[in-house]
């Protein structure tokens, strides 16, 4: 598995793809997922309020979002009930949101796939250039290392 850290700067949705930029995070699939996506699975999220997943998820849900956390305990976080698994879901989900460690957060990106989500975001510093390999060659968008709360703020 390659798992690679870097601190990359994120990019805006509205202005073309600057040369070198990374493909993880290409604006065109930036704006998909933060505009045309409305059911956000958050893995990690757990009803912590310290932890950057809740507070993330509480933006969503700001945004009109609908998030269902996704933690091994399942617990009902910001109204909304939990699930164990990605596959517990008994319902679409647009994007798989993962609040986990570049070592971990791979097979989130897989199990996304094969649930048949939308797209995959890696949050602010969890990059996995496997995952993005293997999710992107499914057909399904995926960004990494970076965070829609960046994003929304960009013009």
């Amino acid at each position: 598995m390659r798992v690679l850290v870097a601190i990359v700067t994120p990019m805006t949705s509205t202005s073309p793809q600057p040369p070198g930029a990374p493909a993880w995070q290409d604006r065109e699939t930036l704006r998909f997922l933060l505009e045309d996506c409305t059911t956000w699975a958050v893995v990690g999220l757990s009803g912590d309020t310290t932890r950057t997943a809740y507070q993330i998820a509480a933006q969503l849900q700001a945004r009109g979002k609908r998030i269902v956390p996704i933690h091994p305990s399942a617990p009902t976080v910001l109204g909304e009930q939990g699930y164990a698994s990605l596959v517990d879901v008994p319902f679409p989900i647009d994007v798989v949101d993962v609040f986990r460690r570049s070592e971990a957060a791979g097979q989130f990106a897989d199990e996304a796939v094969k649930v048949g989500a939308r797209g995959v975001w890696f949050q602010l510093g969890v990059i996995d250039l496997d995952a993005f390999e293997r999710t992107t060659e499914a057909g399904v968008p995926m960004v990494m290392d970076t965070c829609p709360a960046i994003e929304w703020r960009r013009p």
